[in-house]
């Protein structure tokens, strides 16, 4: 009898404990918040993913919605059916709200994917012949991007004053009379069999298994507005999960992920 009202008496204390700790997991389950963020496949998604736990541990549940081009996640952010993206830089971003008028803004930097051009047919640009073709991404940010490295590499000359959306009209000088042919950013990997040389974005050039880092002939300055960025609805900015989200991102363990997976195709930019 003694034993029993002992054992009773144990179990009196630890139900309050026990009861507590439920309620407590309970509570969190119940409060966490979901958000679908938009993503281009490879180093942007893998980086979510890093993103994720650490987001979950202060009550924000991620889900990434993978889109295979430029275009769709702001037109999808646009509209309500997600709530942040992740894949574009703020000149990109500028002209997407100029043409589209996308009420959304960046609300926290991420990484840079120095653009490079690459060949299967040449090892050096110098080796490019006379009236060689050259693919760029058609749309006018990145297409804008290539030329001005291709300036900055002294291969043409620009008009001054095009700020960082030049096209091939603004072509001033073109010593080897390349020709530039425009082709969806996405679709760039494909050209390199029928092109001299192709620029590539990053994340493009991983999934086609190129290595940004030793496979360019050229390679644009990691330094620069190319810079990539989480933009929301300028509606939410300003809400709790906002900072959650960045301030997860912006983490030694994701800056370590960062360094440690892409191996210096991909960089840190906080």
């Amino acid at each position: 009898m003694i034993a029993a009202r002992v054992m009773e008496t144990k179990m009196s204390f630890r139900l309050p404990l026990i009861l507590s700790t439920v309620l407590v997991a309970w509570s969190a389950a119940v409060s966490a918040e979901t958000i679908k963020i938009g993503v281009t496949p490879g180093p942007h998604a893998q980086i979510l993913e890093a993103v994720k736990p650490i987001a979950a541990r202060q009550g924000l549940d991620i889900q990434l919605i993978e889109f295979s081009d430029y275009v769709v996640p702001n037109a999808a952010l646009d509209a309500g059916e997600i709530q942040a993206n992740s894949f574009q830089n703020q000149p990109y971003l500028d002209n997407q709200k100029t043409d589209r008028g996308y009420k959304i803004e960046a609300v926290g930097l991420t990484v840079n994917f120095p653009i490079g051009v690459y060949s299967k047919k040449h090892k050096a640009f110098a080796d490019i012949p006379d009236g060689g073709k050259v693919s760029i991404p058609n749309d006018p940010t990145n297409g804008g991007r290539v030329l001005l490295l291709l300036r900055d590499k002294g291969v043409i000359k620009l008009k001054d004053g095009t700020g960082f959306k030049p096209t091939v009209l603004d072509i001033t000088e073109n010593p080897k009379k390349l020709k530039f042919i425009e082709v969806d950013a996405a679709q760039a990997p494909r050209a390199l069999d029928d092109v001299d040389a192709a620029a590539i974005n990053t994340n493009y050039a991983t999934q086609a298994g190129l290595d940004p880092v030793k496979d360019p002939i050229l390679r644009e300055d990691p330094k620069g507005p190319y810079v990539n960025l989480i933009a929301v609805r300028v509606a939410d900015k300003d809400k709790p999960w906002v900072k959650v989200l960045v301030d997860s991102y912006h983490t030694p363990e994701v800056k370590e992920f960062v360094l440690t997976k892409f191996k210096g195709a991909v960089l840190p930019s906080w």
